[in-house]
């Protein structure tokens, strides 16, 4: 990677970590924030990339994708570093600086490959002005049949503490969730040793009554995968999985902000009931992200995307074709207009519990500059990943607002 000036962001709103600046910059260099503040303060700025941005635009911290299984014909399973290569260039460009690769329930060499993959890539030393993979999800193979949703039936297992352990080993310790069903034999003795290990435990693809998320709350575990979905529901005389994300502040929730898998108005029940400190945005996306309608594979399945939905062929919801930017933009009335809130929905909250937050998460000096600028229509303009421009929408502004430098895509 060529050597780069340092880049000045200057004039937007900008939502920093501790307080928001009306008109702000955000000075980067090698890599990293060196300086936020107020416009008026920013001092000199001679040898600098300067791009100068109206108010209508905001700079909000790099988003991080908890729960991602694949993009632009791109599937973690594929087990080839190409697909985690393409993965990661295509999220920069919908806001997404980090993310876990996330597997599905497949058969145990499948998985075996995948991880195997993923650790190889994670550690290779991955591109510049690409979103960063933290690590790997592990979404099923301990699930329960009954919620099994669009993870294939046939190689559901039941929790296997050894099984885990030998996963972990070839993953090189880079298995940071794992999506399990507490309920079924041996699910409590997993969750504990996740706890122990520093791996978060999620409840997901669960039958679970909230008696046993309660303990396995106890055993350690603090996530729930995407709300509402594949779990046991909300229910006047047994709140179930559902009831306990809403009332477990022990328990962080991810969400699908589509309004296909959450309508509308159940969105806003969750973020009134949750609020901003408990939620993750993630989008649950598979391989057809980016790409046209069509016919697509999941875990071996057939899986028919028609407009913004992914189905298998009995009409089960199979993932999504979900962009970072479009949960923000959904989650932005439904909060409020409150550009604090997403940001700790986008950003902060999977920051901190994959605990990154020293390095991600919110734009503050010396983290990564992972940032992203957004327009008046929270579209993304541009994307910094680790202070490479990763991303430029082309009409992202004219050329009057852009001075010293007319930086482009690399």
């Amino acid at each position: 990677m060529r050597d780069q000036p340092p880049v000045v962001l200057l004039g937007a709103r900008v939502v920093s970590e501790d307080r928001t600046y009306p008109e702000g910059f955000v000075r980067i260099a090698d890599g990293r924030i060196v300086e936020v503040g107020p416009a008026d303060t920013c001092g000199d700025t001679e040898g600098c990339e300067v791009v100068r941005l109206s108010e209508e635009y905001v700079i909000v911290p790099g988003m991080v994708d908890v729960h991602i299984h694949g993009a632009e014909d791109a599937d973690t399973m594929d087990a080839e570093p190409e697909a985690l290569e393409t993965i990661a260039g295509a999220l920069a460009r919908e806001g997404t600086t980090s993310f876990l690769a996330t597997t599905i329930t497949q058969s145990p060499e499948a998985i075996e490959a995948a991880l195997i993959n993923a650790a190889r890539y994670i550690e290779s030393g991955q591109s510049p002005g690409r979103s960063e993979c933290l690590g790997i999800h592990l979404e099923g193979p301990f699930i329960s049949p009954k919620r099994a949703g669009a993870q294939p039936l046939q190689y559901i297992m039941e929790p296997n503490l050894e099984q885990f352990k030998k996963w972990q080993q070839q993953a090189g310790g880079w298995i940071k969730l794992v999506t399990l069903a507490p309920e079924e034999p041996g699910g409590m003795e997993l969750v504990e040793y996740l706890r122990d290990t520093d791996v978060i435990p999620s409840v997901g693809h669960s039958d679970a009554t909230y008696h046993t998320v309660d303990q396995a709350i106890k055993a350690g575990c603090s996530h729930v995968t995407h709300l509402f979905n594949g779990m046991r529901g909300l229910h006047h005389r047994e709140p179930g999985v559902a009831g306990a994300a809403f009332l477990r502040k022990e328990l962080q929730v991810e969400v699908i902000a589509d309004g296909i898998h959450i309508c509308p108005e159940m969105l806003k029940l969750a973020y009134q009931q949750i609020q901003s400190d408990r939620l993750l945005l993630i989008t649950d996306s598979m391989r057809a992200k980016c790409l046209q309608e069509g016919v697509y594979d999941l875990g071996g399945q057939r899986v028919q995307v028609n407009g913004e939905e992914a189905r298998l062929s009995d009409g089960t919801l199979a993932g999504s074709i979900l962009r970072m930017a479009d949960a923000f933009q959904r989650m932005y009335g439904i909060a409020g207009g409150s550009l604090e809130n997403l940001v700790r929905m986008s950003s902060m909250n999977a920051a901190s519990e994959l605990r990154v937050s020293d390095r991600k998460g919110s734009i503050r000096e010396g983290k990564d500059a992972d940032v992203v600028v957004l327009d008046k229509q929270l579209e993304v303009a541009m994307t910094y990943c680790r202070g490479v421009l990763a991303y430029r929408r082309k009409s992202a502004y004219s050329k009057k607002e852009v001075t010293d430098a007319d930086p482009t895509s690399p």
